[in-house]
């Protein structure tokens, strides 16, 4: 398998997951996932756990690995450094960390944005929007990446150039777990349509996002909202704000970078709002970025 293939990885604070990926196509010949995160190892752990995943794929080769996301983070396995953006893949390949413990591996830095009235900060993330750029073969575009915390990426020949992060999906967690409002959906499963759209219309609420999402108390009580929309509609008053918070800052279609299901959710919420869309799946543009990546660490070590 040696020069043939590589192995991505996506370690994150609640999961792991790795592909086998065919340089040379792109394509994954195989993929182990676990909900070994951060949260679940102890920084001695890493090399161990990385090693035994990734056992048969890389026995007696030379496979390299290269590790996005919070692995890097002061909380994970080996901190790498945030790059300030304008940023590329050949900026990240250029500022590689050797993972201890593990031969033939590497830690890929993240990207921060310092400006003025700006401070903002990303890992693993940029690797899905030049991923997704490089998939739809363009160079410049907006990528919404949805997720705990939501990412709004602007690229412009082929380099981040600017982020915005809304902390959508975390705040959602705690809204619908540890608030009154959220109780009636507590012990469902699953986002009910009906309540997702009316929360996008409660975004536009001119008392802002703060009553929108007490809104899911009065209308439980008085409006006619079933418990089984609640979750629903609080999704949609995020989702629905996020979006709202973005029109007019960015211009054109977006590129949706998610899992099927947030993607389904955020596609709704841009169509609501007339925006175009062109859905990437998460995986693919992991995937996609990091073998634009490892091609130019490769051409950096064997010019």
């Amino acid at each position: 398998m040696t020069g043939r293939h590589l192995i991505a990885v996506d370690w994150g604070t609640s999961n792991f997951r790795a592909f086998l990926v065919d340089r040379k196509t792109g394509e994954c010949l195989d993929s182990r996932r676990s909900a070994a995160g951060l949260r679940a190892l102890s920084t001695g752990e890493f090399p161990r756990y990385c090693a035994a995943q990734l056992r048969g794929w890389r026995d007696g080769t030379g496979v390299p690995v290269y590790l996005a996301g919070m692995v890097g983070s002061a909380r994970g396995w080996c901190e790498a450094p945030q790059l300030e953006t304008p940023a590329g893949p050949a900026d990240l390949a250029g500022q590689l960390v050797p993972a201890p413990g593990l031969d033939q591996a590497w830690i890929v830095p993240g990207l921060k944005t310092l400006g003025d009235d700006h401070l903002d900060v990303m890992r693993g993330e940029e690797i899905q929007a030049f991923g997704a750029l490089a998939l739809r073969g363009i160079t410049e575009g907006v990528c919404c990446l949805p997720g705990t915390h939501s990412k709004w990426a602007r690229l412009s020949r082929g380099r981040l150039i600017d982020f915005t992060t809304m902390m959508t999906g975390e705040l959602y967690h705690a809204v619908r777990h540890h608030t009154l409002v959220g109780e009636p959906s507590r012990g469902r499963e699953g986002i009910d349509e009906g309540g997702f759209r009316q929360g996008l219309a409660a975004a536009r609420h001119p008392a802002g996002l703060l009553h929108a999402l007490f809104e899911a108390r009065s209308r439980h009580l008085h409006g006619g909202l079933g418990g089984e929309s609640v979750a629903g509609f609080l999704s949609g008053v995020l989702i629905g704000s996020e979006v709202l918070a973005r029109l007019g800052r960015e211009e054109g279609e977006v590129s949706l970078v998610g899992s099927p299901s947030l993607n389904g959710l955020y596609r709704l919420a841009l169509e609501a709002y007339e925006v175009p869309v062109i859905e990437v799946d998460s995986d693919r543009a992991t995937l996609a970025g990091i073998v634009a990546l490892a091609e130019r660490h490769e051409s950096r070590r064997n010019p």
